[in-house]
């Protein structure tokens, strides 16, 4: 079991975490503020899981001046500096890969997959392949409508914007994962998807991936692959 400290720390950080999603989902749903680019209403409250108060200040200072409310009483919203730009594109790829990623861990657990009788690949397959699709699925409703792009070509162009990003995201996440499954909580000490434990130290993973897919969405995003936003 963990000690009694890290469980009252990972409940106050989940507990912080979700009064950040709620206040975000609040704002644009509650207070109007509707994003011009739709995919964003799932893109900053999903961030938010992992990065919190980090992540409510960043929709406070980038996302709510994109939303249809703030262009109707302000006009058009301040240009964003170029970290800005990077790291909402990071955040973008980072909600596809939150997302698989908690799907995956929940049903790998319950379902009992295992490789070599070894959890852990079998999260990182299931992991990856759904922070896959649900990547490229959030780069298309990105990229299509900017584009006028129809289903295969703006599904080519969500891959070629998503595949590297999201790659680059997850290997930080499962240096992380490597680290809490050989390190941390060994056998016979896993840690589970039920333990608030497992999912406080899965946002710090995510933090990880959040910075170790930095450099090549600056990459691509400066080449033209990747829209920034």
């Amino acid at each position: 079991m963990p000690p009694l400290w890290l469980t009252v720390l990972a409940w106050v950080s989940l507990a912080v975490a979700f009064v950040g999603v709620g206040w975000i989902l609040f704002d644009i749903y509650g207070r109007g503020y509707r994003q011009h680019m739709g995919v964003m209403e799932a893109v900053w409250p999903v961030t938010a899981l992992y990065f919190g108060p980090a992540a409510v200040a960043a929709y406070r200072a980038w996302g709510r001046p994109a939303s249809h409310r703030w262009r109707e009483e302000r006009g058009d919203p301040p240009g964003r500096p170029g970290y800005a730009k990077t790291a909402v594109g990071v955040s973008h790829c980072g909600a596809g890969c939150t997302l698989g990623d908690i799907i995956a861990e929940f049903a790998v657990f319950g379902l009992g997959v295992t490789l070599g009788g070894i959890a852990l690949p079998a999260e990182y397959i299931g992991d990856y392949v759904l922070a896959l699709a649900l990547g490229i699925g959030f780069q298309y409703f990105a990229i299509a409508p900017m584009r006028g792009l129809g289903l295969r070509k703006g599904l080519i162009a969500a891959a070629k914007a998503d595949v590297l990003s999201l790659t680059a995201f997850e290997v930080g996440l499962f240096g992380w994962m490597a680290l809490m499954f050989f390190v941390f909580f060994p056998a016979p000490h896993h840690l589970h998807p039920t333990d608030p434990v497992y999912w406080f130290l899965m946002q710090i993973g995510m933090i990880a991936g959040f910075f170790t897919a930095w450099p090549i969405n600056i990459w691509l995003i400066r080449s033209g692959i990747k829209e920034a936003m």
